[in-house]
């Protein structure tokens, strides 16, 4: 990953790790790399036996290793719901410290700033933030100064958090394992991060639906976990699409994600054509 500096800003009492110096100059991606590697595994620090202070060094943030493990691990949509809604209020504080150090969002709102919001036409763009969380895309895309935000996602509380943050149109519950309630042709820049992974989201229908919703000529700008990149179905869809004739493909690099971890994942940016 290329170096650049973290500055700590407070935005409606969040802590944003970021700045648009960052979102415009970090140059962090490498060429995709096809083999996936093996889940790292993240839980077991705690020692009961151990004292306090030693757990502690062990373990600076194990309810949200925790939390993650379990988000990765949900077997439904239900449980996965369940789990965000418990995790929501303290969200942003966790995947954003140094142990977690979650740079996917940044990446890609930098990908969305590049390909999709560059020029005089960032101030008349429309984003949709599908599974927007508590809205750190969308606050690093609203420094875009698009003309408006929408965002998706399936836990309420979530939404709660993303609308303390002041930078959305409108957020709506959705469940994007199924059709989303958004007309075709609306959006000049679609993102997606951190929905495409494991025990969350799958391909079918939800990139299509990303698409549908894409205007012709905008992007849709995603990040998928790299073990699921193949094995998934993530890779097959977009070579389904792009036979369709529906897409072409800008860019698939492999990025850092949750790099506190080890993580990566794939950038996927789809560019919606002319269907021939």
């Amino acid at each position: 990953m290329g170096c650049w500096t973290l500055y700590p800003h407070r935005i409606f009492n969040q802590t944003i790790r970021y700045t648009i110096y960052d979102i415009l100059s970090a140059n962090s991606i490498k060429p995709h790399a096809t083999k996936p590697k093996q889940q790292s595994n993240i839980f077991h620090f705690h020692n009961p036996k151990l004292p306090k202070p030693i757990n502690k060094m062990l373990a600076p943030n194990t309810v949200n290793e925790l939390y993650l493990g379990q988000a990765r691990a949900s077997g439904s949509t239900k449980d996965c719901m369940a789990l965000y809604d418990r995790w929501a209020e303290t969200y942003d504080d966790e995947v954003t410290d140094e142990a977690q150090n979650y740079v996917a969002p940044v990446l890609v709102a930098q990908a969305a700033i590049r390909y999709g919001l560059s020029g005089s036409g960032a101030t008349n763009s429309i984003i949709l933030d599908a599974g927007c969380g508590t809205g750190l895309v969308g606050v690093a895309l609203g420094l875009a100064k698009a003309k408006a935000i929408d965002g998706i996602d399936l836990s309420e509380p979530m939404l709660n958090v993303a609308r303390r943050t002041g930078v959305y149109r409108d957020l709506s519950v959705a469940d994007m394992n199924a059709p989303i309630s958004k007309d075709d042709e609306t959006y000049d820049v679609v993102s997606c991060v951190g929905t495409f992974t494991l025990g969350h989201v799958g391909p079918d229908p939800a990139l299509r639906e990303l698409v549908r919703v894409a205007k012709t000529g905008g992007i849709v700008v995603s990040t998928i976990l790299e073990e699921i990149w193949v094995s998934g179905g993530f890779q097959a869809e977009v070579e389904k699409l792009k036979r369709e004739g529906l897409v072409e493909v800008v860019t698939e690099e492999l990025i850092d994600y949750v790099k506190g971890h080890g993580d990566k994942a794939v950038l996927l940016i789809l560019e919606k054509i002319d269907r021939v």
